[in-house]
């Protein structure tokens, strides 16, 4: 099978956990090769990971990206304000809020969308996020053969949330702890929401 070409996803990542030990990563893409979607994938306690896509072409595709212990097609649902956002996806309900910018927020919003877009700026800024945020990395290998570019433009703190999934609520806010393992790299251990710019490398 022919190799893709570079693949463009750019929206917004939040992170966060729960004092239940399950911890939620959910991605809300503005602009994609599959157009605007959103989808969610979970970390229990017991290490169990669960992937929530709309659709089978985009399951299919995080699928070979990252690892999975199950994969489920559902309805991906978001309500995003300026503070507040609430997402629902198939057995999960989840709603949180967001708290001001620290310094290193304003700091990303400064950088021009074309830098987050540059392979060189992004491996550039590895180094510094992950003495920064233990866990985070800006690029690494994924699966298929794939490789990953995550360009930063905003942080915000994640101050509360309020989470169901299977009809069990998942306790108040925690940090991502122990860092989620889905892919080469976790989200921030301080429940964050990241805007970001991801390139997609190769693959079939």
């Amino acid at each position: 099978m022919a190799r893709q070409k570079a693949q463009r996803f750019d929206g917004w990542i939040a992170g966060l956990g729960t004092t239940s030990g399950t911890r939620i990563v959910i991605g809300r893409w503005r602009r994609s090769p599959f157009g605007s979607f959103t989808d969610v994938m979970i970390e229990d306690a017991t290490g169990q990971r669960r992937l929530i896509a709309p659709r089978a072409e985009i399951a299919e595709f995080v699928a070979t990206t990252y690892v999975f212990d199950s994969v489920e097609v559902a309805h991906v649902g978001v309500t995003a304000k300026r503070r507040e956002w609430a997402v629902s996806a198939g057995p999960l309900n989840v709603a949180f809020e967001l708290g001001r910018r620290a310094p290193l927020g304003h700091l990303l919003r400064a950088v021009p969308p074309v830098l987050a877009r540059n392979r060189a700026w992004v491996r550039a800024t590895d180094w510094p996020a992950r003495r920064l945020m233990p866990g985070v990395r800006t690029v690494g290998s994924a699966g298929n053969g794939r490789r990953e570019f995550y360009g930063a433009r905003d942080l915000q703190p994640i101050t509360a949330c309020v989470a169901w999934l299977d009809g069990t609520d998942l306790g108040p806010l925690a940090d991502v702890d122990p860092p989620v393992r889905f892919g080469f790299g976790s989200v921030p251990a301080g429940p964050a929401l990241v805007r970001v710019t991801t390139t997609v490398d190769g693959g079939s």
